[in-house]
């Protein structure tokens, strides 16, 4: 019987060791979207295991995939660098959801004062807050404070059924990345 035990916790051990390989070697790979996904599918059987949920997050995060942090917020508490984590990930998710609020119902976030992240969205969210909206844009543009070569197209998507905002990254004038978000 105690050998049959010390299996199961042997296995149970190397399966959770392995699913963090496996996602660590997706982000290591840049494959975001990808390990996202899959830490989605065993995200209940490692709740527990803060750097897995660390790195599902940063995953989630990277991969646009922002609304999926909002679990891991509530749970990354633990320590000193899970907290910091969690912070991090809900100042980028308020960002998101405030400049979604203000691009569609014409919101006001100059009086807002948040953190900033290096992240793409709270960089787009500072730019937002700073400028002119004396009159009504169908888009805006935004030059990078830290590379003038950098700029950025923020806009509405009118999808089938829910509005979507997008990010589009320039790098002089080619597109590098595009984002959205809903």
């Amino acid at each position: 019987m105690k050998v049959l035990f010390l299996l199961s916790f042997f296995f149970l051990l190397t399966a959770s060791a392995d699913i963090k390989k496996s996602l660590y070697h997706f982000y290591q790979g840049k494959q975001y979207e990808e390990a996202c996904r899959e830490g989605l599918k065993v995200f209940q059987e490692h709740r527990e295991d803060e750097e897995f949920i660390s790195l599902y997050a940063f995953s989630c995060l990277y991969a646009d995939y922002i609304d999926r942090l909002a679990i891991p917020i509530s749970i990354l508490k633990n320590s000193e660098e899970a907290r910091s984590n969690a912070a991090y990930f809900s100042v980028i998710m308020m960002q998101k959801k405030l400049l979604y609020h203000a691009l569609i119902d014409d919101y006001k976030l100059a009086e807002l004062k948040l953190p900033t992240t290096d992240h793409v969205l709270s960089i787009v969210y500072d730019l937002y807050a700073k400028a002119n909206h004396e009159r009504a844009r169908s888009y805006y543009t935004f030059k990078d404070e830290q590379n003038d070569k950098i700029s950025y197209k923020l806009y509405i998507e009118n999808g089938d059924d829910t509005k979507k905002m997008v990010i589009e990254v320039y790098y002089d004038t080619i597109m590098t990345h595009r984002h959205i978000y809903w």
